[in-house]
């Protein structure tokens, strides 16, 4: 199970919001590229990069800042917020980005999901941001009413090679993450998943690893690595263990 560290951008910085709640940050940092590299040496060998100006404007805003993690760390990077045409996957592909996440536009507009699984099938990925089993859009500032495991079974019908999925209601809080419904995500589809939102010490990974024989791929750790409640180094080494 691979372990992935996120970078939420805002403002040029590397910030974490509670709930997804863009009035309840907190700045880890001013300098993205620094992070990313702290991360590397670490031994991390993928990156989840989040464009939060992105998702809160529709168009991405911090590209220069991806294309230099992109070139100088060597790291797999996943990019979402604010991806809401083909011409900005294009050009995040072009500098080096392994997957584009898609959110709000992937729910909003299916056509556009087909266009941009039809030129890139093994590069999209769609984020399933979830409160009380509903989809969330736009940045996490609207609940829509359409339940986050039919829209699974929806994308891996469309094609869709990959899903992450996020309970917003534990993101940024250190509470644990929402087994039952990582699991509901698990049991409806069966292409790789990797969960988000909630974890927060080597108990949480003990049991998301369990999960791992049904389909959970990975894991995305965010303010638990900021605030050191879980190493970075040892979470990468407890979740490559083979049983």
């Amino acid at each position: 199970m691979i372990v992935i560290p996120a970078i939420d951008i805002l403002d040029g910085k590397v910030v974490r919001l509670k709930q997804g709640k863009f009035q309840e940050v907190t700045v880890y940092s001013e300098h993205p590229f620094d992070i990313a590299q702290q991360w590397i040496s670490h031994g991390a060998q993928f990156m989840h990069i989040v464009d939060l100006d992105g998702a809160a404007t529709g168009q991405i805003k911090n590209i220069v800042l991806i294309n230099n993690i992109v070139r100088y760390t060597k790291a797999q990077v996943q990019v979402g917020g604010g991806i809401r045409d083909l011409d900005t996957i294009q050009r995040l592909i072009s500098v080096g980005v392994s997957s584009v996440v898609l959110g709000t536009k992937a729910i909003e507009d299916k056509e556009f999901l087909k266009k941009a699984l039809e030129q890139w099938p093994d590069k999209i990925i769609v984020s399933i941001d979830a409160s009380h089993g509903k989809l969330a859009k736009e940045g996490w500032t609207s609940i829509s009413l359409i339940n986050a495991t039919d829209f699974a079974k929806e994308l891996q019908d469309l094609g869709v090679k990959g899903i992450v999925y996020t309970d917003i209601a534990r993101d940024g809080m250190l509470k644990g993450p929402n087994i039952d419904g990582i699991k509901s995500i698990l049991d409806a589809v069966d292409i790789p998943v990797v969960a988000s939102g909630g974890i927060s010490n080597l108990n949480d990974l003990k049991r998301l690893k369990e999960l791992e024989k049904e389909g959970l791929r990975g894991i995305i750790l965010g303010r638990a690595i900021y605030e050191r409640t879980l190493s970075l180094r040892e979470a990468i080494e407890f979740c490559s263990q083979r049983e």
